[in-house]
């Protein structure tokens, strides 16, 4: 088995960190590189315990730091980013940095050095879907961003569709559904209702909480990215999804029954503006490269991730304080 070196931008952070601990576990052929600037969402510590990855603490938009490493890689796979709504409707002006320029720059080196790439994106890209509907997203579907983030996020997509074709960039795009699972931070909706209830305070819906997204748990969606990376086409956009759709007061019931409280035991505050009303992707071009969900069952996979929630507060405390902290200052 020859040794290939992987670049992961965002490896510190929740999807990229679980990205990093699946490669090694599965893939031992692959020496890693971790580059991450280590802000409140990146976290050294999702990193502890694993032998032989080298963590570089530095920025995306940072050109020369990204040439070189670039320069000494065999794949980048891309999934740094700023990622909360919430935080892009706060402040939209760091998303238009790290997810539109820090992809630039990541997409201008890997031109100078002819480096196979993958862009980890989100289906927020498209916009939302009916609620009671079957309607699908699908690869061909028209972007139709509703905040900051996925504004910003569109556009990292659209950066890279343009550098394959125009300058023959050997990329691919993965677009995915909702990501549940351990080491999330805790401003997140799933980790927040859990750490919520395992501090004695109830969970919080947005709104009615009809809102309905699909969840698919991280090592899945990372799964799934070495499924693209392994066998898909350079300047092809992939879906990933679990088929697993819950409106979010779905999930918080659930949250409440798995650690043993009564189904209507949370609290409705104020909206987020332009919430979209559902997220759900046909996944059927991925899962034709052979490609299946491991956790097909959402209800296993929560009582899963609360294990580890359970199992690991000292990871979340503080990041959970200084969360609460700022949901206080907007209200929800």
């Amino acid at each position: 088995m020859s040794t290939k070196k992987i670049l992961v931008t965002g490896g510190a952070g929740f999807i990229g960190a679980n990205f990093v601990r699946y490669t090694a576990e599965h893939r031992p052929e692959y020496r890693i590189t971790v580059l991450d600037a280590l802000t409140y969402a990146g976290n050294k510590d999702n990193l502890a315990g694993l032998d032989g990855v080298e963590l570089v603490v530095g920025d995306v938009c940072d050109r020369d730091l990204v040439d070189r490493l670039t320069a000494d890689t065999d794949v980048v796979t891309h999934f740094a980013a700023e990622s909360h709504v919430d935080n892009s409707l706060y402040d939209p002006e760091p998303f238009v940095r790290t997810n539109v320029h820090g992809t630039f720059t990541l997409l201008e080196a890997v031109r100078r050095h002819g480096k196979r790439l993958h862009h980890i994106s989100t289906d927020e890209v498209f916009g939302d879907l009916p609620v009671g509907s079957t309607d699908l997203f699908t690869e061909n579907s028209p972007h139709n961003p509703s905040s900051p983030y996925s504004a910003t996020k569109s556009g990292s997509d659209m950066l890279v569709r343009a550098w394959a074709r125009s300058y023959g960039v050997h990329a691919t795009i993965s677009n995915c559904a909702n990501n549940y699972g351990p080491y999330q931070h805790p401003e997140k909706f799933i980790p927040r209702q859990v750490t919520n209830l395992l501090t004695g305070e109830r969970p919080r819906v947005y709104g009615d909480g009809t809102n309905v997204r699909e969840w698919t748990h991280v090592d899945d969606h990372n799964a799934a990215v070495h499924t693209i990376l392994d066998h898909g086409t350079a300047g092809e956009t992939y879906l990933i999804g679990s088929s697993a759709e819950r409106s979010n007061r779905e999930i918080v019931e659930l949250i409440l029954e798995l650690l043993g409280h009564q189904a209507d035991a949370y609290d409705h505050v104020a909206d987020r503006p332009g919430h979209d009303l559902r997220y759900a992707n046909d996944s059927s071009k991925l899962r034709a490269l052979g490609w299946r969900p491991r956790y097909g069952d959402l209800r296993q996979g929560l009582a899963d991730t609360i294990a580890w929630y359970r199992d690991n507060q000292p990871w979340w405390q503080t990041h959970k304080t200084i969360a609460e902290t700022k949901y206080a200052e907007i209200g929800r």
